[in-house]
């Protein structure tokens, strides 16, 4: 019988992967991060939070630099999910500091439930758009970023403008 005590929280797969090298490879450290917070011992869950919390400031950080350097119609939508799951996490951070450890396990186990529908919705959509647009993190992506700047121009994002709640989620705190 498999002992589920040593089964990740969330085990990186294909269904994970975008396509995108730079995108996949940040989402399989997230997902390892993710899994030491579930298995840290109590006197570890800080540092392993913290540790988490670091990792997905800058994976957020660089997917909103991609997404506003290309113009992403969708980026309010997108950074604004970022934020309130960002803000969740703080938020844990600080109450299993204040000694509510128990919220450590309730978190990851809403980001293990989270993740893949984000990876499989918002971030498929931005790899694919980066491919369409020809965009490589990390190159040179002047025509890529000419191209996606002339089709963006005057365009809204459709269903997902700040403020707006018809996307399902709220403009990013500094937009309200």
């Amino acid at each position: 019988m498999e002992n589920r005590l040593n089964k990740p929280l969330l085990e990186w797969s294909e269904a994970l992967a975008l396509d995108q090298n730079t995108m996949d490879d940040t989402h399989r450290e997230f997902v390892d991060l993710l899994n030491r917070v579930a298995a840290a011992p109590e006197h570890e869950l800080l540092t392993s939070l913290d540790e988490f919390i670091t990792h997905t400031e800058e994976h957020f950080g660089q997917e909103e630099r991609w997404m506003q350097e290309f113009a992403f119609p969708p980026l309010h939508c997108h950074q604004g999910e970022h934020a309130n799951v960002l803000e969740v996490i703080r938020e844990v951070r600080r109450r299993v500091a204040d000694g509510q450890v128990h919220l450590g396990k309730t978190l990851t186990d809403a980001i293990a439930e989270w993740f893949p529908q984000h990876a499989g919705s918002m971030d498929a959509v931005l790899a694919m758009y980066m491919k369409e647009i020809g965009y490589v993190p990390g190159g040179d992506n002047t025509a890529a970023i000419a191209t996606a700047l002339s089709a963006a121009a005057g365009q809204a994002a459709p269903g997902c403008t700040p403020g707006a709640d018809a996307c399902g989620h709220a403009a990013p705190a500094e937009s309200r």
